[in-house]
Formats: structure tokens, sequence, C-alpha cells
């Protein structure tokens, strides 16, 4: 009774967060949490702690990510799987460890672009569970850490394949996930010139001058 009481009490708390400064940036929360909050700071939850997104998205990285979009949405549509653009909530959790409710997720992210092949993860409110394919676009308010504590939840959560884009180096790295030591190794590197092939589609190919151009 005790704890159904401070249950009940938490929320009323948390449904009154207009303002990022309500919020203790260094607790820890849930994906139910997350749900009451009503704030303009776009964020996410790695592992129960609140990461700051980026500000609005500049105009070459919209390139981008519409242009990837649209050749994944043309190449997918008659296929068993879905392509996806921020805000889109990704919910990722501990199989092991958790039942999946909104209390028990630490951690939810929007990703740039995923594709999702198992239409069983998805629901109204998103993808619970990791996406198969993740590409972030790096814009110049994502530090090292950022994208190293991202690699790393994409890494633990068997995302298979991770896509890092440099649009201003005009770039492609391209991780997938060893099935047997379930790490990231460098599959590829592109440039802006090349023609890049997912690991996953192997007839799929990118023409990375397209989507790179000004």
């Amino acid at each position: 009774m005790v704890q159904c009481e401070n249950d009940v009490q938490r929320e009323k708390i948390m449904t009154n967060i207009t303002q990022l400064s309500q919020l203790d940036l260094n607790g820890t929360y849930t994906y139910a949490d997350y749900l009451t909050w009503q704030l303009d700071d776009a964020l996410e939850l790695i592992k129960g702690k609140i990461m700051l997104m980026s500000p609005a998205p500049n105009v070459n990285h919209q390139r981008i990510s519409i242009r990837l979009g649209a050749i994944l949405y043309n190449f997918l549509k008659q296929k068993n799987c879905q392509p996806f653009a921020a805000p889109f909530d990704v919910r990722l959790y501990d199989k092991n460890k958790s039942r999946a409710a909104d209390y028990d997720i630490y951690s939810v992210v929007q990703p740039d672009l995923c594709v999702i092949c198992d239409n069983n993860k998805l629901d109204v409110q998103g993808c619970l569970g990791s996406p198969d394919w993740i590409i972030e676009i790096l814009s110049k308010g994502n530090s090292k850490k950022e994208m190293q504590i991202k690699y790393d939840l994409y890494q633990e959560n068997g995302v298979m394949e991770y896509w890092l884009i440099y649009p201003v180096e005009q770039a492609v790295y391209q991780f997938v996930l060893d099935a047997a030591t379930q790490k990231y190794s460098l599959f590829k590197m592109y440039s802006g010139e090349d023609k890049a092939t997912p690991y996953l589609f192997p007839d799929l190919e990118i023409d990375l001058q397209e989507v790179f151009a000004e």
C-alpha cells in the first residue's frame, strides 16, 4: 500500500514537469516519467540519464535525412521492413531483466533514421526493442562522448547495423554487429563520391553524391 501511494505521488509530481530546470539532470528516470513531461526541450534517456539533443537540425542535415529516407522508403515499400525518421521514440530495454513496461524502460532514443523489420516491435508509441538498422547524422552539437554512449548502447542492444554520417566531411562509417562477439566492427568507410551498400540489404546501392549534394 505504501509503495502504491509513493508511485501515485511520483506520478503527480512528474505530470507537472513543464521546464527542464524542474528535473535533476543527475537523476535517474524511466520511460514512464518521460511520457508525463511537457517540455519544449528535445531530450533522450540513456540508461535512465537525461541526454539533451542538439538544437534543430540545419538545412544540410535535413537534406541528407530526407533524401536517405526517400531512398529507404522506395526500396523497402515492397519488403517486410519499414523506415522511420525522428522524432520517433525507440525504447531499448534489457530483455533479461525488464518486463518491457514503461516503468521498466530506462533508455529511449530518437535516431535520425531507423529501419525495423519485425512489425511486432511497433506500437502506437513507436518501437519497443532494437531496430535492425540505425542511421545517425552528426551535427555540430554532437559530442564525442555522446556518440560513444550511443555506440555502446546500440551495440549492447543488438542493433545489427549502425551508420554514422558526417555531413561536413561527406563520409559514412558503417558498423556491423559480429554475431559471435556481439561487438561492432567497422565494416566499411565511404566518401561522398562512393555508392554505399547496407550490410542488411546488399541489393540496395545508395549514391552518396546524390545524398550529399547541396
